[in-house]
């Protein structure tokens, strides 16, 4: 079952474990944001990234912005150690 987060992000458990990726793609939200973060122009990203847009990057800047926005809290469930 396919979510649609926005018009250019999707997340579906069947795809890249359900993380949020863009529409039609494998690539995953975080790659974009981690990008960006490390100082990679939206030039950089969309090299890394061809079949992206510019819209694509604001679509992820604004994914992140609504998540904090609305008081969101991420939390990991995934333990790293064995039982």
């Amino acid at each position: 079952m396919t979510i649609a987060i926005n018009k250019y992000i999707v997340a579906n458990p069947s795809v890249c474990h359900g993380k949020p990726v863009f529409k039609g793609t494998r690539v995953m939200v975080w790659q974009v944001l981690e990008m960006l973060s490390a100082d990679k122009t939206p030039a950089d990203v969309l090299r890394a990234f061809p079949t992206l847009t510019k819209k694509h990057i604001s679509a992820a800047l604004n994914y992140a912005s609504s998540l904090t926005q609305k008081n969101y809290v991420i939390i990991n469930t995934f333990s790293q150690t064995a039982a």
